[in-house]
């Protein structure tokens, strides 16, 4: 009797043993297939069999989604037990157990208690390994979507900067065109009108001059550039300032009252930063001529 409980004890041991073995394997199995489903699955059926008392006549089969693993010889019989595979609260399939052979009834047909609890843990963690995989194929292609986004951003900006560069470059083929006519067709004709126009109407020939000049003022052009807040107005009046005309005299150039000018002279200083410096506006606007030629010539040295 007593040899008989301690043949139990230790039937009971080895049967532990191989459930110990078989949580071992798994982990190994899973290692070795890390990046497929179909392997560790399909590894998996070969090796569930020998964690079962009765492995010489155990077989395995695991249903997944839509497709099947079973493994050698197996077929279905009678003595069989399944355990649900979830992936969240979804059932994605089953693994199965099956004896080709009838054997001996124990708590389940054939089966331990203890094998209902393997069984029941083997599905959960196929199921943790299903979501794991999962998540892993999804991060990935979120990383190739990304890269792709990346790259097609990275090339919209090139190509960007290639318009904005071939904008810039015609904006200054047509203001170079622009200076070009004025200079050598406009000014000679205005020129040569000069002496016939009345005395009366040169005040006119002066008006179109001044602002034909102002066009083509490579002065106005960047002092707009830098002080995004002056107006066209504001930067023609900058130019007349610097070119050393007085308020009365810029007022009759632009048919408007001297006051008016003197507004202007008010919003320029601000925008400027210098309305409250004891800074003379002609002065500070020629140095700022003779700063940006400076660097011009320094630009093409």
């Amino acid at each position: 009797m007593e040899q008989t409980g301690q043949n139990l004890m230790e039937k009971a041991l080895q049967e532990r043993v191989k459930e110990l073995n078989c949580w071992y394997g798994i982990a190994q199995l899973a290692e070795r297939n890390v990046h497929s489903m179909e392997g560790f699955l399909k590894s998996l059926v070969n090796f569930l069999p020998r964690s079962w008392q009765h492995a010489e006549v155990a077989r395995a089969r695991i249903d997944f989604q839509e497709a099947s693993y079973a493994g050698d010889d197996f077929q279905w019989t009678p003595w069989r037990q399944s355990a649900q595979i979830l992936v969240g609260n979804d059932v994605l399939g089953n693994v199965t157990i099956v004896y080709l052979e009838e054997r001996p009834p124990t708590d389940e047909g054939p089966f331990l208690k203890e094998e209902r609890a393997l069984l029941d843990g083997i599905a959960q963690r196929i199921g943790e390994f299903a979501v794991r995989l999962m998540a892993q194929q999804e991060l990935q292609e979120n990383n190739k979507q990304l890269l792709l986004e990346r790259k097609a951003l990275k090339e919209a900006n090139a190509a960007l900067r290639i318009v904005l560069s071939n904008i810039e470059e015609e904006k200054m083929r047509i203001y170079e065109n622009m200076r070009q006519n004025i200079d050598k067709v406009i000014m000679p004709i205005l020129h040569a009108l000069a002496p016939a126009v009345a005395k009366s109407k040169q005040t006119y020939l002066d008006i179109l001059r001044a602002n034909l000049e102002e066009l083509t003022s490579p002065f106005t052009h960047r002092l707009v550039n830098r002080f995004h807040a002056l107006t066209p107005t504001e930067a023609n009046i900058c130019n007349l300032i610097r070119n050393g005309l007085r308020t009365k005299e810029i007022a009759e150039l632009r048919g408007v009252s001297s006051a008016t000018i003197n507004r202007h002279r008010e919003h320029i200083r601000k925008k400027l930063n210098i309305a409250n410096r004891k800074v003379n506006l002609t002065t500070y606007l020629q140095s700022q001529q003779a700063v940006d030629e400076a660097g011009q010539r320094n630009g093409m040295q």
